[in-house]
Order: C-alpha cells, then sequence, then structure tokens
C-alpha cells in the first residue's frame, strides 16, 4: 500500500484528488494537508511514502518547502502538482529534492502512474521539462536567479508586497528588498509590471 499525504490548499481540487486515489486499491489517502506549514507538521508526525505537494500554499511553500521536507525524511518522495510552466519549473523543484514534477492537467491515468513510478524510486518529468533539461545552452535570465530569487519573483508576480514575502519567506523586508532590485536587474526589466509582463512572455505563472 502506497501512503500518500495530498498538500494542496484548494479543498475542491483535494476532493477530486481524493476520489481518485480511493479507487484504487493499492493507493491511500493516510493526510491532508492545506498549507506549506500544515504539511511539514504532518510529515514530522507521520510516515508517508509519497507527498503530492501544489507548489504555491500559504506559509511555507514553493522550493523551500520541498527541501524542509526532505530535511526531515529524507527517504520521503515528493511529486509536485502545479498549474505553472513545467518547462521552467520542474528542474528546480528536481533539484531541491521532489522525484516529479506535473501539471494539474495530466490525465488521472498519468497522475496513477506517476505516483507508482515515484514511490517505487523513479523520477517523473514530462517531455516539455525533459526538452528543457536538455537544453542547457543558451539560457534565459530567469535561469540566473539563484531559488530564493525565483520564489521572490514568483511572489511578487502574484501580487504581493515585500512586508507579505518576508512573512511567507521568513525574511526581513530589507532582504527581500534586495532580492527584488536583484531580480529586476538580472531580468532587465524596470517595473513590476514589466517584471510580471516576463513572467507571462515566459510562462512562469
Amino acid at each position: 500500500m502506497i501512503r500518500i499525504l495530498i498538500a494542496e490548499d484548494h479543498s475542491i481540487v483535494r476532493d477530486g484528488l481524493k476520489r481518485i486515489l480511493t479507487a484504487t486499491p493499492d493507493l491511500q489517502v493516510t493526510g491532508e494537508a492545506a498549507s506549506g506549514d500544515a504539511a511539514l507538521a504532518l510529515v514530522k508526525a507521520n510516515d508517508y511514502d509519497v507527498v503530492m505537494l501544489d507548489l504555491s500554499m500559504p506559509g511555507l511553500s514553493g522550493i523551500d518547502l520541498i527541501k524542509r521536507l526532505k530535511l526531515e525524511k529524507p527517504k520521503l518522495r515528493i511529486l509536485v502538482l502545479s498549474m505553472h510552466g513545467e518547462s521552467q519549473y520542474a528542474a528546480r523543484v528536481l533539484k531541491a529534492g521532489a522525484a516529479g514534477y506535473l501539471n494539474k492537467d495530466s490525465a488521472a491515468e498519468v497522475l496513477l502512474g506517476t505516483l507508482r513510478k515515484i514511490a517505487a524510486g523513479g523520477v517523473h518529468v514530462g517531455e516539455a521539462a525533459a526538452a528543457a533539461l536538455l537544453q542547457s545552452s543558451d539560457k534565459l535570465p530567469h535561469e540566473a536567479l539563484s531559488d530564493r530569487e525565483f520564489e521572490v519573483m514568483r511572489f511578487l508576480v502574484e501580487g504581493l508586497g515585500p512586508t507579505e514575502i518576508a512573512e511567507r519567506l521568513h525574511l526581513s523586508v530589507k532582504t527581500v528588498s534586495t532580492h527584488k532590485t536583484r531580480i529586476l536587474e538580472k531580468l532587465n526589466v524596470g517595473s513590476i509590471a514589466e517584471l510580471v509582463r516576463y513572467a507571462l512572455e515566459h510562462r512562469l505563472v
């Protein structure tokens, strides 16, 4: 039996995933979390085989959350489920310790197959991500961002201010402002509006 924790802040999505998994005899949902902090607490207190993780959740989230989960349970397998552009995010989440990346619009059969593959020790990325991982040359500007800068950029594009971002990432407002300045410089954009445009053009949102 593969024990699964669903970490997803939208209850409708959680319910849908649960319905798919409970219809399968070898997969069992043994935990649910609606925030990154709740997911981390559950992983500390319980044993799971796979965590299905949304990339954007309240509190601790994204790459930071993946690293924290792996720190707690190094053998834990993590499947990131996200609506973000796969080719832009997959390499980062795999580097952080995830075992797979899947778009939320994937078919149920693909999800079930991926969960089994990951639980058995495999790694999964889609065709778009695999192609991006192979294209190591001609890097785009956002690929030069550090993981922390990438997370800050994601929140800036989502409309969060420096204070909110600082709270989410447990940083000082000054540090967030420094990251923001570096992000704008590295991407050669002059404002948040231009940053949003860049993110849309490169399917980062």
